[in-house]
């Protein structure tokens, strides 16, 4: 009984906290990344704290929309890296976790596996 009791922990309560930390590993890595919140203000000002209306002459109008169509074209393009560095991370992530999970589900085998290969003389 001893050993039913260990195996309805491991496939039951111990694989859904093992499930359940492994999805909010997940979250954490996509919240540190905030690709919607990036995808959302993909176009918007970078860092410009001074976009506001200009007043003054035709010069000085053409200098401000320059000044902050460089800017956004500046943050599209760090957004984008920082999309595709999150999107990579968080890809990474999940390959990472699949493979804990079929590790978690497969490792009370490994005994059996061991055996098997005792017998076959792989391990000796």
């Amino acid at each position: 009984m001893f050993l039913v009791g260990i195996f309805q922990w491991w496939y039951g309560t111990g694989l859904y906290k093992h499930v359940r930390q492994v999805y909010v590993g997940l979250l954490k890595t996509a919240d540190f990344f905030s690709i919607g919140l990036l995808l959302k203000t993909l176009f918007n000002p970078f860092r410009q704290i001074s976009a506001g209306v200009v007043q003054g002459g035709l010069p000085e109008q053409f200098r401000a929309f320059l000044d902050r169509s460089f800017s956004r074209v500046f943050g599209a393009f760090l957004r984008t890296i920082l999309i595709a560095v999150g999107l990579v991370c968080l890809l990474a992530r999940l390959l990472w976790s699949v493979l804990i999970i079929a590790a978690w589900l497969l490792l009370p085998l490994a005994p059996l596996i061991g055996i098997v290969f005792w017998q076959m003389g792989v391990a000796s």
